[in-house]
C-alpha cells in the first residue's frame, strides 16, 4: 500500500503539490489523472524519494523509501524509460539493478522474455526504438517482483499488440493482490484499465473514487428512445409522469432518470414500435474535462475560435493586425509612395 498524507512541494512560490492525501490500495490498478501541470510526476517523484517534500509523508507499506532496504523488492517503478544507459546492453542494465538489489541473476532472463526483449537483450539500449525502451523500463520494474509497481505513461511508443499486453499484464497483478498505480493522459485506455481513479487539479485532491462512480457523479446519463410513432410516445410518457426532451436533429427522445427497462416495458404495454432504446452514459474523457474544466492551468486555442490568433481581429503572432497575410516588420504595398507624396505637398 502507498501512503500520503499532507504531501506539499514548494518551488519557490510555485506550489506545485498542495497537501496531497490519499492511499493507494492493493487489489485493484488505481488511476493517476490531472491535466498537464497537476503535479503528477512531482507526487511521484516524492514517493520514491527523487524529490523531497516541503511537507508531508509518503510511506510505503508503512516505510519512506530511503528505509527499504532493497526498495527492487518492495516497489518498482517506471517513471522515465531514457533514465537507462544507453551504452549498456538490455541484459547488463537489468543485472546492475538485480546485483544493487541482491536480486537473482536468473531474474534478469525471466523479465526480458517477459516483456518480449530476449532476442534484444545483448544490444546496446542507446539503440532501442521508442515502443522497445518502454519495455525496457517496464521490465526494470519488474525485476524485484514486487507488490507494489508505479508506472507513468506506460503505453507510450507501444503498437496495439503491446498497448493490451500492458493492460492485461497489470490487471493481472491486481488479480494477485499487488497495488498497481498508473498515471496516463490517454483516457480511452485508463477506462479499461483502471478500477479506482486519484484525480488532481493545481496540486490538489479532486477525486478519490471507483470508475464507475466518477463517471456518474461526473456526467448525465440518460435513455434515447426513436420511434415511428413519437407523438404517441410523447404522450403515453407525458401520461406516466415522464419527462422527455426532444432532439431535433436526431428525431429521438432523451430521459432522464428512468430505467432503459421500465421504458420498453412501458412502450410494449402500449404497443409502441421502438427504433431505439439505448442508454447512454458519459466516457471518462467527458467526465474528466467537466471535473478538471477549473484547474487547467495550459489552454490551447483552435484556430479561427472567438480571441484565438487566427480569428476575425486577431492577428497570428508577427504578423501585420491589418493585414493577416503580411508579416509585422514588412512595410504595406505603397507605403513608401504615400510618404513620398504626402512629404512633397
Amino acid at each position: 500500500m502507498i501512503e500520503l498524507e499532507g504531501l506539499t512541494k514548494r518551488f519557490g512560490d510555485k506550489v506545485a503539490v498542495d497537501h496531497l492525501s490519499f492511499q493507494v490500495r492493493p487489489g485493484v490498478v488505481t488511476g493517476f489523472l490531472g491535466p498537464n501541470g497537476a503535479g503528477k510526476s512531482t507526487t511521484m517523484r516524492m514517493m520514491l524519494d527523487l524529490d523531497n517534500p516541503t511537507s508531508g509523508t509518503v510511506r510505503i507499506d508503512g516505510k519512506h523509501y530511503r528505509d527499504l532496504p532493497e526498495p527492487l523488492k518492495y516497489i518498482g517503478a517506471l517513471l522515465d524509460a531514457k533514465a537507462m544507459n544507453g551504452g549498456r546492453s538490455a541484459y547488463n542494465n537489468l543485472l546492475c539493478l538485480a546485483q544493487s538489489n541482491r536480486i537473482p541473476e536468473r531474474r534478469v532472463n525471466e523479465v526480458l522474455d517477459l516483456v518480449g526483449l530476449t532476442a534484444v537483450a545483448k544490444k546496446k539500449s542507446k539503440g532501442f526504438s521508442l515502443g522497445m525502451g518502454q519495455r525496457l523500463g517496464i521490465a526494470s520494474a519488474l525485476l524485484g517482483d514486487p507488490e507494489i509497481l508505479m508506472f507513468d505513461e506506460p503505453v507510450n511508443g507501444l503498437d496495439p499488440e503491446g498497448i493490451l499486453w500492458i493492460r492485461n499484464l497489470m490487471k493481472g497483478l491486481a488479480a494477485e493482490g499487488r497495488t498497481i498505480f498508473v498515471s496516463s493522459h490517454l483516457m480511452s485506455e485508463m477506462a479499461l484499465t483502471a478500477d479506482h481513479l486519484i484525480v488532481i487539479g493545481q496540486g490538489r485532491l479532486l477525486a478519490d473514487l471507483s470508475m464507475a462512480d466518477f463517471i456518474h457523479q461526473n456526467s448525465r446519463s440518460y435513455v434515447r428512445l426513436r420511434s415511428p410513432q413519437q407523438e404517441r410516445l410523447k404522450d403515453v410518457l407525458h401520461e406516466a409522469g415522464i419527462d422527455a426532451i426532444s432532439v431535433p436533429a436526431t428525431g429521438a427522445l432523451e430521459i432522464d432518470g428512468v430505467a432503459a427497462e421500465q421504458l420498453g416495458e412501458l412502450a410494449a404495454r402500449h404497443q409502441i414500435v421502438l427504433h431505439e432504446l439505448s442508454p447512454q452514459r458519459a466516457s471518462l474523457e467527458e467526465a474528466f474535462m467537466r471535473m478538471t474544466a477549473d484547474s487547467v492551468e495550459y489552454h490551447a486555442h483552435a484556430p479561427g475560435a472567438p480571441g484565438a490568433p487566427g480569428a476575425p481581429g486577431v492577428p497570428l503572432p508577427g504578423m501585420a493586425a491589418d493585414n493577416p497575410a503580411r508579416p509585422a516588420d514588412v512595410p504595406a504595398w505603397g507605403a513608401g509612395y504615400e510618404a513620398t507624396r504626402k512629404g512633397g505637398k
